[in-house]
């Protein structure tokens, strides 16, 4: 399953990959593509809870996940 997110406040490709790592940790993430225009695409085998993706964005720094998947 791939879900296609927004997120913002990221400026260079440091932040990109605080991101790209820090949702890489959570548990069913099998892969995560970020890029700098803000589009996230995680691929998981289980559905993922918006409010935990949202935060692991949030602890990767000063970043913001969209209120609701672009996709799923």
């Amino acid at each position: 399953m791939e879900t296609t997110y927004s997120v913002t406040g990221m400026t260079c490709k440091n932040c990109v990959a605080h991101v790209q790592e820090e949702v890489s940790e959570l548990p069913g993430v099998d892969g995560v593509s970020v890029n700098l225009d803000g589009t996230m695409i995680i691929s998981s085998g289980v559905p993922l809870d918006f409010e935990t993706v949202a935060v692991a964005v949030a602890e990767a720094g000063n970043y913001t996940l969209s209120a609701k998947p672009l996709t799923s």
